[in-house]
């Protein structure tokens, strides 16, 4: 089975070797059909610590680092300004 992928925006990274990620999914409303947008924060490993806020990242699941981090910093899409 293929490991899971996300792209999603830091929203903070203010631990050591983690970082929080937002990330946003949209789906249809199944009755009005209007497109609605639902978000999840992720904890990230970032062992380098290379991340920074507003940084748009591919997180990749791995095994469990700690009791809430089970994903891992893949590659940064985009740097923030």
């Amino acid at each position: 089975m293929p490991k899971k992928e996300k792209q999603g925006v830091v929203i903070s990274n203010k631990m050591d070797k983690t970082a929080v990620v937002k990330v946003a999914e949209y789906n249809k409303h199944p009755k009005y059909h209007k497109i609605i947008e639902t978000h999840k924060n992720y904890k990230v490993h970032d062992p380098e610590n290379l991340v920074g806020e507003g940084d748009t990242v591919r997180i990749v699941e791995a095994r469990p680092m700690s009791s809430q981090k089970r994903w891992v910093v893949a590659e940064i899409v985009e740097k923030a300004n």
